[in-house]
């Protein structure tokens, strides 16, 4: 039978995310000084490393040192990301607006889909938003459906590791640490390029003219 250490060692090197959501037990390991010192010097082996997001509250696994293999790895990797950026971004604003928050969706908070379907059936902009969002390459749904839309949207994000489902009988979610790994990507890029993503976002979802 495989250790914790083990699972925790497989889920960083299968590029997967350790926060308290999606993995408590690798989470709490981890915080313990000489368990965090022997997952990293066997990482160290294949030239990984832990890496932290948000305050150390986010795990996963980041190349030690970078020559052009890595480089082009990690290019893969980054664009994978930034081209599900838009999307990604519109989706969460949207929550955010459908729930009524002032802050943006972080590890650990709940969403009920259910609530969120009625919030948005209830708000024609929302509805508009919804659709647009759904025929992303990302989500590429083909339902003018907001139940079918949001079901796609909501299941392709458990996929990708934003969100899990705790029980498949129900459809409430919690968001994952990914979530904040995503916006510390979104600060980064903003602080490189000054392209100011999230305020984009906000002013293309509100102005209704996002394709």
């Amino acid at each position: 039978m495989i250790t914790l250490q083990g699972q925790v060692l497989e889920t960083l090197l299968s590029g997967g995310f350790i926060c308290k959501t999606t993995d408590e037990l690798g989470f709490n390991f981890l915080q313990n000084d000489e368990n965090y010192r022997n997952v990293d010097q066997q990482l160290n082996l294949m030239n990984r490393c832990i890496a932290t997001a948000s305050d150390g509250q986010v795990l996963f696994c980041a190349y030690q040192s970078i020559d052009e293999t890595e480089r082009r790895a990690v290019s893969v990797q980054f664009r994978e990301i930034t081209n599900a950026l838009l999307p990604l971004i519109e989706w969460l604003v949207l929550v955010q607006e459908a729930k009524g928050d002032n802050a943006p969706l972080t590890e650990g908070k709940v969403v009920r889909l259910n609530e969120i379907q009625s919030v948005i059936e209830d708000t024609p902009a929302f509805t508009e938003q919804l659709a647009k969002i759904a025929k992303y390459s990302v989500f590429n749904s083909t339902s003018s459906v907001v139940d079918a839309q949001l079901k796609l949207i909501f299941k392709r994000l458990v996929d990708l590791g934003y969100l899990l489902r705790p029980n498949p009988e129900t459809q409430i979610y919690l968001a994952t640490g990914k979530i904040d790994y995503l916006f510390e990507v979104i600060r980064f890029i903003d602080d490189s390029e000054n392209l100011n993503l999230a305020q984009q976002a906000e002013q293309a979802i509100e102005q209704g003219d996002l394709l």
